[in-house]
């Protein structure tokens, strides 16, 4: 008996299901022929207004215009301990705690030769990036990346008088 109807099954043709040919009527589907989603204006902080202008650049023209006050110094602080400090470190030494697992040993900030360079010159680097370090231009607003670099600055600053207490 199962052999007679595994013989009748074989022998007669196999018709696809009638749902199958609705890839073929169905309207086409163009993945991305819109945006995936729409981002509200103000969304990313990137700054339409700034040109585009090479780290050398920046260093030579552009000057931190923003005060030191406690405002802008603990907003600097919340963005460089969310962007900054896992490759340089809370205290900026270069020791974060992805260090390890990077290439080449990220920059002491605090003790380093970016301490003798102008508040430009960080600015373009947190901007535009540099070797190994990637761009933070979509990351940060143009008034956040000023705030890291007062950040910075304080930083460079308390070692700096931690060092001369000690002598």
């Amino acid at each position: 008996m199962f052999s007679i109807a595994t013989l009748v099954v074989a022998a007669s043709p196999a018709w696809p299901f009638p749902w199958d040919i609705d890839m073929y009527r169905g309207a086409a589907v163009q993945p991305l022929s819109r945006a995936p989603r729409v981002m509200p204006s103000g969304t990313l902080p990137v700054d339409r207004g700034e040109p585009p202008m090479s780290t050398e650049q920046m260093t030579v023209r552009l000057k931190n215009t923003l005060p030191a006050t406690p405002e802008n110094l603990a907003r600097g602080k919340a963005r460089f301990l969310t962007n900054c400090a896992p490759c340089h470190g809370e205290s900026g030494g270069g020791n974060g705690p992805v260090a390890h697992l990077l290439k080449d040993q990220p920059k002491n900030l605090v003790t380093g030769q970016s301490k003798d360079l102008p508040d430009g010159y960080i600015y373009g680097v947190i901007r535009n990036g540099i070797l190994l370090m990637p761009s933070y231009a979509d990351a940060m607003s143009s008034s956040e990346r000023w705030q890291v670099v007062l950040f910075v600055r304080s930083l460079q600053q308390n070692a700096a008088q931690q060092k001369t207490a000690e002598k």
